[in-house]
């Protein structure tokens, strides 16, 4: 508990003073004198004083309410909220059937590629409150897995079942990112961004995926690419499912942003860090806190006490 206007407690023995400094009201004399005990009848002195001491009680009560409300008494309070950060996030993941391959180690266990996506990507996404995040899933051709949400616990969950062949086991990325592109094109977000993952070479796309990314620097929006796979296609141009790492690179240049290689599931880790850090969410921002005031209880206490000190006075009056 603290007080907005502590100082405002200086009002509070005005009163006294007043009463002390204040010359005492000289008693007006009656027009009408009445033997003391026809005046008894008229005026009670018992049922009189008790009226007045309750009517000082009243007034004592509503001037220390009415100071009490002019400090600002308020607490401080943790809000259980979080804004919005102003920024969308579509993750580009590739369905192809190369993400089956069972070359990534989690927790002790060797798991398939998608495994190793799905268990680290639902944790940045859900480390994401306060973005809008969209899912756009890619093999053959592009669909859209998830639309941009705040719900990132979600768009975790459906990350979470993804199967490769529901779009095919090609791996058109072209096509993925231009649906991305297309689902943060028309959006009015201070910050657009693709996450564009892979593990292969762009077999079906119609488009160059750079050409792509170029157009996408134009419209604002920032690619980054994550070539995944133990296998480099430039150093081993025969190996089948191989990552074409310097297309993702030339991808992620060309929408100014950076390109990541990924080999285990602690590299695919801390990746993700570090496009927490360039990218940085509000789930990383102190809480929300805001003041909770009481002064309006008391200035309604102080009303009501006046309002006691008034109905007591006009009985005695009546």
């Amino acid at each position: 508990m603290s007080f907005a206007f502590p100082w405002a407690l200086i009002f509070l023995p005005l009163p006294l003073l007043v009463l002390r400094l204040l010359p005492p009201r000289d008693e007006a004399d009656g027009s009408l004198s009445l033997p003391p005990a026809l005046a008894e009848a008229f005026l009670p002195v018992k049922f009189s004083a008790a009226r007045r001491h309750l009517r000082l009680a009243a007034l004592t009560l509503s001037w220390i309410a009415l100071v009490l409300a002019l400090t600002g008494p308020r607490q401080e309070r943790v809000l259980d909220v979080m804004p919005a950060s102003g920024r969308d996030i579509v993750l580009a993941l590739d369905l192809s059937g190369s993400m089956e391959r069972e070359d990534f180690a989690l927790k002790g266990r060797t798991v398939s590629r998608l495994e190793a996506v799905q268990a680290v990507a639902g944790a940045f996404v859900r480390g994401r409150s306060g973005d809008r995040i969209g899912v756009v899933v890619f093999g053959d051709r592009p669909y859209v897995a998830a639309a941009l949400t705040h719900d990132v616990a979600a768009v975790a969950q459906t990350i979470d079942t993804l199967r490769i062949g529901i779009s095919g086991k090609a791996t058109a990325i072209a096509d993925g990112l231009g649906l991305a592109m297309r689902r943060l094109r028309d959006r009015e977000a201070t910050s657009r961004v693709v996450v564009l993952l892979s593990d292969g070479q762009d077999t079906s796309g119609v488009v160059d995926p750079v050409a792509a990314a170029e157009a996408a620097r134009r419209l604002g929006i920032k690619v980054y690419t994550i070539a995944l796979g133990p296998t480099d296609l430039s150093d081993n141009p025969d190996a089948r499912d191989a990552v074409d790492t310097r297309t993702l690179q030339r991808i992620a240049e060309a929408a100014g942003a950076q390109s990541f290689r990924v080999t285990s599931t602690s590299d695919l880790q801390q990746v993700t860090e570090v496009i927490d850090r360039l990218e940085p969410s509000l789930a990383d921002m102190p809480p929300v806190r805001a003041w909770q005031s009481y002064w309006p209880w008391l200035a309604a206490l102080s009303v009501a006490s006046l309002g006691l000190t008034l109905a007591v006075r006009a009985r005695e009056t009546a």
